[in-house]
Order: structure tokens, then sequence, then C-alpha cells
């Protein structure tokens, strides 16, 4: 096992899941967070969900609860998207949650209610804004296919639009108590759609931004999309094959994944992934030192989707009876069987059983090494019996497995083994 555990990221590597939340007016759209781009929808006509959004409905703690109670121990929610639009009172904007129907700040009572439910919070800001007057045009903007609108704003100063992004991440780890997370999003330098160019580091000002925030939060985790200063890196959608590593060097790392392929509320997406399926992305992430980051797209009246809901239920009920295998847990030095995953903390080795299998698991490696064996969910001894072949071990199970999504054995390993 390889431990990167500093005393800032303690907590981070020990509770492993966590909720995404991607909010604002791109809800009353209901089409995916990016409706803007992917329509080139122009500020003009998108004023319409500026102009209609009141969630009427929104109740943080309802929220918090959901979280706590599905299992996940922090939680990242969008400041600002790509649209611009902030939840919070910036100072910065009138392009902000006050000034929608819903007639106040939304992000306050958000950081209130999750730090109730003793929750970490963190902060999800765009470093790329297509409502501002002073953002460049390009290949990605919701207007690049307007030749009339790109000329007009072809003397924009980013510097200018760097000022206003700074100063908001200013606000937000002035206005807010201890920040846990900031989660700052995207670069995209080597992008090149030949009349414009994309945007990295060098354009955030990204040294400059990094150094302001760990002076104002020096306990605050930065991922790594501004390019600079990152404690955690965000592979998005994909399941790495193993440890992530950078240079060579294994890292921390989360995988941020959605419940059906859109991170924004969007209505007509029927791929949501089954409760089985995202908790054995979960034990995935962590049997490879990982975090999970599961994002939830709340409706435009402030909801979570009633299947979202369902979801994070039954996960949460799989974790009630397995957190053991999951906290604090990390990737193994010993190599699972087929169809299987190992986390282990300490002394103890958990199994992770995908594919149940006819009456016996053949452990390699553990022969000798175990001393009891037992389901998670109930604490009911497992048989265990030597395997000459390879040093291994074998475990005897039933042959009907567990009524669980993902059944866990935990092995008792020697103290001398620890």
């Amino acid at each position: 096992m390889t431990d990167l555990t500093t005393d800032r990221n303690a907590w981070f590597i020990h509770d492993r899941f966590g909720l995404f939340v991607h909010w604002g007016i791109y809800a009353s759209a209901a089409r995916h967070e990016w409706v803007k781009s992917r329509e080139r929808i122009g500020d003009e006509q998108y004023q319409r969900y500026f102009d209609h959004f009141d969630p009427d409905l929104y109740d943080p703690r309802a929220w918090a609860r959901i979280a706590r109670q599905a299992g996940m121990k922090y939680a990242v929610i969008t400041s600002k998207h790509h649209d611009g639009f902030c939840l919070w009172d910036s100072k910065l904007t009138d392009y902000k949650a006050p000034n929608t129907p819903a007639r106040r700040d939304l992000l306050h009572p958000f950081v209130d209610a999750f730090r109730a439910e003793g929750l970490k919070v963190g902060f999800y800001h765009s470093l790329i804004d297509w409502h501002h007057p002073e953002f460049p045009v390009d290949g990605f903007h919701p207007q690049r296919d307007d030749l009339e609108f790109r000329e007009r704003a072809k003397n924009r100063d980013i510097r200018r639009y760097v000022e206003y992004l700074h100063g908001q991440v200013r606000e937000l780890l002035t206005e807010f108590g201890p920040v846990d997370i900031l989660w700052l999003d995207f670069s995209y330098p080597d992008r090149d759609w030949g009349w414009s160019k994309g945007k990295g580091k060098d354009d955030w000002q990204s040294e400059r931004l990094i150094a302001m925030v760990r002076e104002l939060m020096p306990n605050v985790l930065i991922n790594n999309r501004a390019e600079v200063g990152a404690d955690f890196v965000t592979p998005e959608q994909v399941q790495p094959r193993g440890w992530v590593a950078v240079n060579g060097r294994r890292v921390v790392w989360e995988a941020c994944q959605t419940l059906n392929g859109s991170w924004g509320y969007d209505r007509d997406n029927l791929d949501w992934k089954s409760p089985a399926l995202l908790i054995r992305m979960l034990v995935d992430s962590v049997s490879k030192g990982g975090n999970l980051l599961l994002n939830v797209g709340p409706t435009a009246r402030g909801e979570f989707d009633p299947r979202a809901t369902d979801v994070l239920g039954q996960i949460g009920a799989w974790i009630r009876l397995h957190g053991r295998a999951i906290y604090g847990c990390t990737q193994s030095d010993f190599v699972a069987p087929p169809d299987c995953r190992y986390t282990q903390r300490g002394n103890r080795l958990y199994l992770h059983v995908f594919a149940w299998p006819f009456r016996q698991i053949h452990l390699p490696g553990l022969g000798g090494k175990v001393e009891y064996a037992q389901f998670l969910h109930d604490a009911s001894e497992i048989a265990i019996r030597p395997d000459a072949a390879d040093d291994a071990l074998t475990i005897v199970v039933p042959v009907q497995p567990p009524d669980v999504a993902v059944p866990v054995i935990e092995l008792f390993l020697h103290e001398s083994l620890h």
C-alpha cells in the first residue's frame, strides 16, 4: 500500500465518498449544463432561464440529509458554472441568484446545511465564463458560429476577466468560513480551432490565483484543473485502470461521475446507472487508492430528481453495512481474484465480490496469512482452508449470495502482517 497522506488531505483520503452538485439556471432548460454552448444560445435567448429561475422547493437541509444517509462525507457545489451564473450574492456581478425570482443567496444556506449534517464543503468554480463581456470568444463559446458577434468581440481583454475571476474566488474564500475543497474547472490549452486557441494556466494567471488561495485558505484542497498547485487529480466519467500516476508517481485522485451521463438536470436522459453499478464504481475507486465524487443535478424547483434520491438511498443502505470496507481504506498489495476487488485498512482486508462464484473463491498469496473470515454485512463466519497451489487460500461461500448489492468478505490478517 502507498501512503500519500498529509496533514491537509488526511480527511479526504479517509472519507473516500462525496457528493457533487451541479445547479444553476440551466436546470430550467433541463437539457444538460452545457446547453448554452451545445445549442449555440446567445445571452438574449438564454436570459429567459434567468428571468424564470424560482427554486421554491429548495431545502438544502433535505439535500444534506440525503447525502449523509447515502454515506457521503463531503459535498462540492457549483458556485458558478461556464454560463457565468452565480449562486451567491457576489458583489462583482448582477448575474446572480438574488436577481432572479429566487430573490436570495442560494449558496450560504447550502453551506450551513451541509456543515450542520457533519459534511465538509467545497466549491466548484468555473475558470471560464460565457456571460462575461471580456471573456474571449473561442471554440467552446455559445456564439462561436456568429461571425458578426465574433467580430464585435475580437478586442475582448482576458486580463480584465481574470481580475473578475480572481475577485470571485476571493469572495468564496472570505465569506463562507473554512472551505474544504476548491474545485476549479477547466483548462484546455491544447485546443486550437484555427481562428482561436484554448486557454490554460497562463490565461488564468494560475500561479497568482493559487498563491492567493493558499494565503487565504492554507488548508483548502485544490484540484488539478488550473494546472498549478494541485492536491489531487480528477479523472472524469472514467474509471482508471489503476492508481492514477503523474510523471510516473502515484497521486491523490478522485473520480467524478454522474448518475445518468449529465451533470446538470437533464429531464429526458434515461441513462441511469444502477445502484449496484455505482457501488462497484465506488469500490473500484477505493481499491485503486482513490475517491468517488458522485453528482446530482437538482431540478429548477430545487429538488433532487426522485430517481436520484432512490439511487442514493440504495447506496446508503449498502454503505451502512459495508462502510468500514470504504472509509479509511485504500489499495491492497495483494492481488484480488477475477471479478473481485480488494480494499484494505490495517490488518483488515476486504474482498468485494462483483460476480458470485460457485462455492469457492481462491485467494492467491494469502496462504497462512488469514486468521479469520466473515461476511461483513452480518458478521457470519466464512470457512477458510489452505490451498497448496501458489501459497493460496480458499474460502468457502454459500451457493446463494447475500442479499446485498455487492457482497463483502472481511479477512482478518495476522497482526504480524500489518
